[in-house]
């Protein structure tokens, strides 16, 4: 006993010292053979692993393995841990390939992040061992990110590497990999640090704590603003056109009765924003500001218009059109603050912006303070600082399961653009739900069909969770894909201090039910089924307490569409 307690001490003391990573040992064909700490303290590596794994031309490689095609050298940076250059060089007289750069390679006892498949917007996946690959979203500079993790002994460590654009030297770049003419190279910035606990603690630290070295310092000014955290609490949107039927029929405003009929169906919307400029704008030489003033009754009866829609809950938008250059010249930020100020606007969509800007925002704020920039783009982390909403673009269609921009900025509002007429589309708003964030619901393209208000009811539900449990789903509290025993079945946790929420999305389509989830034995803890409104109580197996985990059958057919799950 007395020697077990000797190791344990051991171990833990080597642990806390060693949580700072500052040089790793390689041999001469960069398999890595040491992990060293800011102590100089050794943790021996898995044998043969190697610094990097990589495909060239499609066919998989590593740094461990002769190659006469690639050339790879490690040049360590100077920082408070470890940091390196890898500079990776086409040797050969061709043309290469170069994609999927991952850290300690692709190991199926690890986990790790790269591309599969030939999506041409989203290939990136995440590998969880024993468990099919999973489809995330990564920000748009981040395409071709590489990530792994592995376990050592009593600690963990976890390594991300960057592509950097402008290194390229005789080669194209692609949003997947880089093409390398015959002595081209490219090099990649290799972050790797120490961290404790499950593999998602080090996801954390890498796209949470560091952003994922997007910019050394985080502004959070804009979040800390009071007016401005409505938006995070905020979950389901329209934005319609000008001319559609639910804004204006008959010789009358009809996006009152929308609402009204929204109330009913989902619990009403947060926010409606309106369109009435492209595509119509540049047909003639009024600008986007003139387009507003055009609507019948002009100016003032958009401003009545959104005191009737706050009346009700719900805060109006305008839209921004950055490109509106060769109409009536007018300035853009005098034009946007008298449009905001006129019609009371809560909020500016940012047609084609990723971002925001500090003058958009001032523009705004010199009218009232409160008023929303939402991007028609998500936000990459080192634009976050400038704009606190944003969304995930209809153009990733089929989206995939796991959004990892969640994890960067939990508190960053994100809405996924939904369309209504294009299929049933229940998999959009349990994605959405099961990220925890919020939807919008886009009007643009004609149609509405028969199962719309079935649909809307299952918004329905998806929202009343979130809303009733929002400061969960704002947390940095977040562990996306907790383990469970069951492939198929993800389950995402977000966490405050007072409980513990689970979302959970199913491809089963047989169904399930079944104690997966592992939870605390504590007796004191209360597990309640909040989409059944059922009492659960956990079942014992093997000295461990589980809670049942319960989905719905569905048609199998539907299984890659979007009404799936």
């Amino acid at each position: 006993m007395r020697f077990f307690i000797a190791m344990v001490l051991l171990l833990s003391v080597l642990t806390s010292k060693a949580q700072v990573l500052k040089r790793i040992d390689l041999s001469d064909n960069n398999q890595i053979t040491n992990f060293v700490s800011n102590t100089g303290e050794k943790i021996p590596a898995p044998a043969g692993l190697p610094l990097l794994s990589f495909r060239v031309n499609g066919e998989l490689r590593s740094t461990t393995q002769g190659n006469s095609q690639i050339n790879v050298s490690v040049s360590s940076i100077e920082s408070d841990s470890y940091k390196a250059t890898v500079l990776v060089t086409n040797t050969s007289r061709d043309t290469v390939r170069l994609s999927n750069i991952v850290p300690f390679g692709e190991k199926p006892d690890h986990v790790y992040l790269t591309g599969l498949g030939d999506h041409p917007l989203s290939r990136a996946h995440l590998f969880l061992p024993k468990k099919i690959p999973v489809n995330v979203i990564l920000p748009d500079n981040a395409w071709e990110l590489g990530y792994s993790s592995l376990n050592l002994s009593g600690v963990s460590v976890g390594a991300l590497m960057r592509r950097d654009v402008p290194s390229i030297k005789k080669g194209i770049r692609r949003r997947f990999e880089t093409v390398l003419y015959p002595g081209g190279s490219v090099a990649y910035t290799l972050y790797v640090s120490y961290y404790q606990g499950d593999w998602q603690n080090g996801m954390r630290y890498f796209f949470q704590s560091k952003k994922l070295f997007d910019l050394e310092s985080f502004d959070s000014t804009l979040y800390q603003r009071k007016d401005l955290k409505w938006i995070r609490h905020s979950y389901v949107m329209h934005l319609v056109m000008a001319w559609d039927k639910n804004f204006y029929d008959g010789n009358k405003y009809t996006l009152p009765d929308f609402v009204k009929r929204g109330k009913r169906l989902y619990g009403g919307d947060d926010i409606v924003g309106i369109w009435p400029t492209w595509p119509t704008l540049g047909l003639d030489q009024r600008n986007q500001f003139d387009m507003f003033g055009d609507l019948p009754g002009g100016i003032s009866a958009l401003k009545a218009l959104a005191d009737t829609l706050r009346s009700h809950g719900t805060k109006f938008f305008i839209c921004y059109n950055p490109w509106d250059e060769s109409t009536r010249k007018e300035g853009h930020l005098a034009g946007l603050a008298d449009l905001v100020r006129q019609t009371s606007a809560d909020g500016v969509v940012l047609d084609t912006r990723g971002e925001s800007s500090r003058e958009l925002q001032e523009a705004a704020d010199n009218v009232r303070k409160g008023v929303i920039m939402y991007s028609e783009g998500m936000a990459v982390p080192r634009n976050m600082p400038g704009i606190v909403s944003g969304r995930v673009h209809n153009a990733l269609y089929y989206p995939p399961m796991l959004n990892l921009n969640k994890l960067i900025k939990p508190d960053f509002a994100i809405f996924r653009v939904a369309e209504v007429y294009k299929e049933p589309i229940k998999r959009e708003f349990a994605l959405a739900f099961f990220n925890g964030y919020g939807t919008e619901i886009n009007q643009f393209a004609a149609g509405h069909p028969a199962y719309e208000e079935v649909q809307y009811r299952f918004l329905g539900k998806t929202t009343r969770i979130l809303r009733e449990n929002t400061t969960n789903f704002t947390s940095s509290d977040f562990t996306p894909l907790i383990t469970i025993d069951r492939d198929s079945v993800w389950v995402n946790k977000f966490s405050t201090s007072e409980r513990d929420i689970y979302t959970i999305f199913s491809r089963v389509s047989e169904g399930v039910s079944q104690p997966l989830l592992k939870v605390s034995t504590d007796t004191s803890f209360h597990y309640v089924d909040l989409w059944n409104h059922e009492e659960l109580t956990p079942t014992v197996l093997k000295g461990k307490s589980y809670v049942t985990v319960s989905a719905h059958a569905f048609d199998k057919t539907e299984l890659g569409t979007n009404n799936e799950g």
